[in-house]
């Protein structure tokens, strides 16, 4: 006796059901045959429509290249913020054609001027630690006449450019670099480098207050983040608090401890990332070590990653 036969559709023959033979037509109402199943290919593709500047640099064996603000900043010509007015203003040139956008594309900066004057390839980023006095402001010139900081740097130090502002009357470490995107980079509020004060302030303060700024606070409708401060020592109503935060924000530090209702009579910034002002004096200059800022600088893409 046989057995019962299962019911429900039949089984295809293969992958895709049988297969017509070549140059037959399908019977009428039947479903045509699927297609082989092909994977998709996973290699690197290339752009239909290259930038040409990408293309040029690809068909000559040139490295990758980048836009022409970040170049500049790079080989320390201002920041890229001052050489995209720079682009504006019609001062950068191409072999003698005016540059018209700082997207501009380029591989490097050789025929590249700027006020007619021939741009050299960027040299190694260079890093230096200086203490700013008091009393000078963090700018390269003031139109009302004041000290700046360029007023008290040595005369034989490169061209550098200060990483942040202190204010005027904030003393302590001041970063200064040859390399305008390296201090783009340690500006941005994303990258998170800690800075530290020592703030001297006069008033009434306690300990859970100043650890209640770890959540941040708002103030005047301006939102700052978190802030890790302590109570180092207090001599009457006087008290000298240490403050770390990672933003920066415009005059953060006095804004904050005048909102608690504090009168800072005096501020320094003892570090930067993991440079520390240490035993410097007021004035004097220290470059870091190549080796240090390279690690720095490391860590800093690593982060970012």
């Amino acid at each position: 006796m046989e057995p019962p036969k299962k019911s429900g559709p039949p089984r295809r023959a293969g992958p895709g059901g049988p297969r017509r033979p070549f140059g037959s037509k399908p019977e009428p109402g039947s479903r045509p045959a699927r297609p082989p199943f092909r994977k998709p290919r996973t290699g690197p593709t290339t752009p239909a429509n290259p930038h040409p500047g990408r293309a040029a640099a690809a068909a000559s064996g040139q490295s990758e290249p980048q836009r022409v603000a970040k170049l500049l900043a790079r080989a320390g010509i201002a920041s890229r913020r001052e050489v995209e007015r720079m682009i504006e203003d019609g001062r950068v040139t191409l072999n003698g054609e005016v540059v018209t956008t700082p997207a501009t594309l380029l591989s490097s900066l050789r025929g590249v001027a700027v006020d007619g004057n021939p741009v050299a390839q960027p040299a190694p980023t260079r890093l230096f630690l200086f203490h700013k006095p008091s009393g000078c402001l963090t700018t390269e010139r003031d139109p009302r006449g004041r000290a700046t900081i360029y007023d008290r740097l040595p005369a034989d130090l490169p061209r550098v450019m200060p990483i942040g502002r202190l204010d005027m009357t904030t003393e302590g470490l001041l970063l200064l670099t040859t390399d305008g995107e390296f201090k783009r980079q340690m500006e941005l509020p994303a990258t998170g480098v800690p800075r530290t004060y020592r703030a001297r302030a006069f008033g009434d303060i306690s300990q859970a207050q100043l650890e209640d700024l770890i959540h941040g606070v708002e103030i005047e409708g301006m939102r700052y983040g978190a802030i890790n401060a302590n109570l180092e020592r207090r001599t009457g109503r006087n008290q000298w608090i240490e403050m770390t935060l990672t933003e920066g924000k415009n005059r953060e530090v006095r804004r904050v401890l005048e909102h608690l209702g504090l009168e800072v009579s005096r501020l320094i910034r003892t570090s930067y990332g993991p440079f520390h002002l240490g035993e410097l004096a007021p004035g004097a200059v220290e470059e870091v070590k190549e080796h240090d800022l390279n690690v720095f600088r490391k860590g800093l893409k690593n982060a970012k990653g």
